[in-house]
């Protein structure tokens, strides 16, 4: 079993590595960066990781992939949101 503690570490694992992913896309393509929404999503990568390990009560995979995986989803939803206004 894996204690919320470390299913929030994983999680901030899994948004580390999706905003590095991030990082380098937006470097190839010239794009400002902005340190601010970085930190946030991983943060928010460490919540669902988190929120995800105490749900699943399954290993640290769960946290990692809902680490980097979850924030994606808020943000897909968050644009769909915005585009119906």
């Amino acid at each position: 079993m894996i204690t919320p503690l470390s299913s929030a570490i994983f999680g901030l694992i899994g948004g580390l590595v999706r905003g590095i992913v991030g990082l380098v896309k937006s470097r190839q393509k010239k794009k400002k960066f902005n340190p601010a929404y970085f930190l946030f999503s991983i943060v928010v990568s460490g919540v669902i990781g988190l929120f995800a390990g105490m749900l699943l009560n399954s290993d640290y995979k769960a946290s990692l992939l809902a680490g980097y995986a979850g924030i994606d989803l808020i943000e897909s939803l968050y644009k769909i949101g915005k585009s119906k206004l």
